[in-house]
């Protein structure tokens, strides 16, 4: 009998409307360039959310499914950071305790389609690592710190000052449960790299489906040379760099001269 209701409950939920969906999106561009102009940009997350073939979509004897939900989160490439905490002694501020974290995204943005805690259970977002808290990992940092929790808030801030990290709820647009929209900024100190835009579909907390693109994120022109020319020949680099500082000096010495000279 039990195993007869675990049945009959299993092909009623597979009969529920909508109730396997997958994810279809895009980017409005899958690369950035970093110019010298370069002063931020913005890309277009877009999709659709579409039934699985064989589906039920409308039944009309059927309950109605709770409605979808839709976050994004684009994060660049990771690195290792090292969190300090400053105590004031013998009337000074000086470097106390110190935390590693092993892996901490240069760049993290979620965007959502309502209130992060009320669409995404906490099991949900530790699993698939979605919140900017979980984002950040830091393996052993209780060894080393006791409490990470004031060092992770710190770095969060920091960044989020910075505007490399953020979160927009409500940033983004769901249309009849169907299409969705959300515009991420990007900002000018953009670490280069490849970069990972999530897409996650949930319903009453939990995440149904899960969508990743890639968005490549590299300098162009005279900034990929110097930074080609510092990371692979730094002596090379660093003697084009005094050349160019004594020439700039020479320069601007001349002029004066030349201008106290008129006068």
């Amino acid at each position: 009998m039990i195993r007869l209701v675990a049945l009959v409950t299993l092909f009623w939920n597979l009969a529920l409307p909508g109730s396997a969906q997958h994810i279809v999106a895009d980017l409005s561009q899958s690369r950035v360039a970093i110019t010298a102009s370069f002063s931020g940009s913005d890309i277009v997350v877009f999709g659709a959310v579409r039934p699985e073939p064989g589906s039920i979509v409308e039944d009309p004897t059927m309950p109605v499914a709770a409605p979808l939900d839709v976050i994004v989160a684009v994060s660049g490439p990771r690195e290792r950071v090292t969190v300090r905490k400053k105590d004031r002694r013998a009337g000074i501020w000086v470097n106390a305790e110190a935390l590693d974290v092993d892996a901490a995204p240069t760049f993290y943005k979620v965007a959502t389609s309502g209130p992060l805690d009320k669409i995404l259970n906490e099991s949900d977002d530790s699993r698939h690592r979605i919140s900017i808290d979980h984002a950040i990992r830091s393996v052993g940092g209780a060894e080393q710190v006791g409490d990470t929790t004031p060092f992770i808030d710190a770095l969060v801030r920091i960044r989020m000052e910075d505007g490399l990290y953020g979160i927009e709820e409500n940033g983004v647009y769901l249309t009849e449960q169907t299409l969705f929209r959300s515009d991420i900024a990007l900002p000018a100190n953009l670490v280069e790299g490849e970069y990972t835009t999530r897409i996650f579909l949930t319903r009453e907390g939990k995440v149904v489906a899960e969508y990743a693109r890639a968005l490549d994120v590299r300098k162009v022109g005279i900034e990929r040379w110097i930074y080609t020319l510092a990371q692979e020949q730094a002596l090379l680099y660093g003697l084009l760099s005094l050349a160019i500082a004594i020439i700039a000096g020479w320069g601007a010495s001349a002029a004066f001269k030349y201008a106290r000279g008129q006068s």
